[in-house]
């Protein structure tokens, strides 16, 4: 047997448990990212004209789901715009035009502090200024950059800040003539109440609109 063939019969074996080529890993099929749920449009139609807001459930969703709740319920139909700053916010959600609270159920978790600030035309959970924790049916909307409103610290109620939850997408020229409305004290408040009732006179829940 020549040496050639001596040598091929001993790397055959060897060849034999060498690891087999492996082929390159196909890449994994593209997969299309979960679009975002559209975000729920109200209608606030008042005495003084409509305004359409928008509402943010991904950065609050408590306080949306509370706030629809209520609105499904016909909490707000026959409200008024309770108090009124020139400059700084309008407030409605919990009052008749008489000045009586309608009644609450439990309050939601402040969430301020989500990435959202009290900016003009938005829209915030009023509570209770000495309690965090305490938001139910009011709101209110920013008449101008407030960030006194947003969260410093989340420890204590009065650094907590007030949860933005959505903003004027239409309407923010009825929300500045409500602005306008002569006010003084009235009922248990001692100013900024209208004078003559701004009053919600129903609210719908509107089509989402698309993300």
């Amino acid at each position: 047997m020549s040496l050639r063939l001596t040598l091929l019969s001993l790397l055959l074996p060897l060849a034999a448990l060498a690891s087999p080529t492996v082929p390159p890993a196909l890449p994994e099929p593209a997969t299309e990212a979960t679009p975002a749920p559209p975000a729920p449009r109200v209608l606030l139609v008042t005495t003084l004209g409509e305004i359409t807001l928008e509402l943010d459930a991904a950065a609050a969703p408590h306080t949306v789901e509370n706030f629809l709740a209520y609105a499904r319920d016909g909490h707000y139909n026959g409200t008024i715009f309770h108090r009124v700053v020139p400059g700084l916010l309008v407030q409605a959600g919990g009052f008749t035009p008489d000045l009586q609270a309608k009644p609450t159920r439990a309050p939601v978790p402040n969430e301020a502090g989500n990435g959202l600030s009290n900016q003009r035309a938005t829209v915030a959970a009023a509570r209770d200024r000495g309690v965090s924790d305490s938001a139910t049916t009011q709101f209110f909307i920013n008449l101008a950059d407030n960030p006194a409103f947003d969260r410093k610290d989340e420890a204590g109620p009065y650094t907590s800040g007030y949860a933005v939850f959505g903003r004027v997408v239409q309407g923010m020229d009825v929300v500045e003539r409500i602005a306008t409305m002569p006010t003084g004290s009235q009922g248990p408040f001692t100013g900024w109440v209208p004078t003559t009732p701004v009053v919600i006179e129903r609210v719908q829940i509107l089509e989402p609109s698309a993300p």
